[in-house]
């Protein structure tokens, strides 16, 4: 009994030993797989930071409309009788639209015609009775009044006779005709829009803050697309008054429109151009990442190899940076790197201080980037 006993002991000795040897030897084994694990490599984008001509800006986004535009309406009623024009036809001032029926005020225009004639020569007879003393001056005042009541009834009849032909206000190109031959219209009717698209102004808004730096005459650039600002303007208005809620001041600048692309009521980048400043240290704002501590790039650095004769790699260290006015896809660094330095553009999320990273600048993620506000 005392045999098994001992047995027994010895043989649950052997086990806990094996157990207890067991995991020390994995244990030894893992930390020495993770001492000598290589860490991994993240591929990031970069740029070189430099010291380069900067033209900062502030950016806005405008709407725009035609330097001259309206809806030309009609001015009396009547039906219409003649439509002088086609859709998208380029106009000169005066040129007929619309011509309204108006055979009834150009018979009364012979009636009336023929009064001024009538009061005319009666007015001369009355003026030679009273140079020889048989006619009153009374009389002769009486006549003049008739004249003169009866040519004001012919302009009268001249004003409604001119408002039946509708004619354009000014050159530009009309639009899409809103009546039919036939159709009776009222006073008010639309009867198409004018606009002229050779010169276009665009409106928008600007921080109270940069109200300052603004001024009439200074140099707008435009793009219907936010890194293509092909257009080039000048600031025409300035508003004197800024919006209490929004705090935004209302600008208008007018910019030509020969190649016909812009159209009223288009949405438009707009860029209001700031004298041009010499070494600035500008990055890319993809490069730039803001946390609750402050703004931070990393910076590429070379990292000695480990073992004589090998590769030198890289990795990235976190820098905090001061940040400055941004224009355009470019963000100003105040403090916190120099000229000569290489920067992360892309790939931030996976990075950390000491990170080994590889550089493929194959895709260029400023191209994509969303153009920041001004401030």
């Amino acid at each position: 009994m005392v045999k098994r006993l001992i047995i027994a002991i010895i043989l649950i000795a052997i086990v806990c030993g094996g157990i207890v040897g067991f995991n020390f030897f994995r244990s030894m084994m893992i930390d020495d797989f993770f001492a000598n694990m290589q860490a991994p490599t993240v591929t990031v984008s970069s740029v070189d930071v430099v010291a380069e001509t900067w033209t900062p800006g502030i950016d806005a986004i405008g709407t725009v409309s035609a330097d001259k535009g309206v809806d030309v309406s009609a001015e009396t009623g009547g039906v219409v009788k003649q439509i002088e024009f086609k859709a998208n036809d380029r106009v000169e001032a005066g040129q007929l639209l619309v011509q309204i029926d108006s055979a009834i005020e150009e018979a009364n225009l012979i009636a009336a015609q023929a009064a001024v004639t009538r009061d005319q020569q009666a007015l001369d007879r009355a003026a030679e009775l009273t140079r020889r003393g048989i006619s009153s001056a009374a009389d002769l005042e009486n006549a003049q009044a008739a004249l003169d009541a009866s040519r004001s009834q012919l302009q009268s009849l001249q004003a409604t006779l001119d408002q039946k032909s509708i004619e354009a206000p000014f050159g530009g190109t009309i639009g899409i005709p809103k009546i039919d031959i036939g159709e009776f219209v009222s006073a008010g009717t639309m009867i198409a829009t004018l606009q002229d698209l050779e010169t276009m102004k665009v409106d928008f808004t600007v921080p109270e803050q940069r109200l300052g730096e603004i001024v009439i005459g200074q140099t707008v650039r435009f793009g219907l697309i936010a890194d293509e600002m092909s257009y080039e303007g000048e600031i025409t208005g300035i508003d004197p008054k800024i919006d209490p809620a929004s705090r935004l001041v209302s600008v208008q600048a007018r910019l030509d429109n020969s190649d016909g692309k812009l159209r009223p009521g288009q949405f438009i980048f707009a860029r209001v151009m700031m004298p041009v400043e010499n070494e600035v240290i500008a990055l890319p704002q993809t490069a730039v990442t803001t946390s609750l501590y402050g703004s931070y790039v990393y910076v590429i650095k070379e990292q000695p190899a480990k073992e004589e004769g090998g590769d030198a790699g890289l990795s990235v260290e976190q820098v905090f940076v001061q940040t400055g006015r941004r224009s355009g896809p470019e963000i100003e660094i105040v403090t916190g790197l120099k000229a000569g330095e290489k920067v992360v553009t892309a790939g931030q999320n996976r990075l950390s201080n000491g990170t080994l990273v590889v550089i493929d600048n194959t895709i260029d993620p400023t191209k994509t980037a969303g153009v920041g506000s001004d401030s």
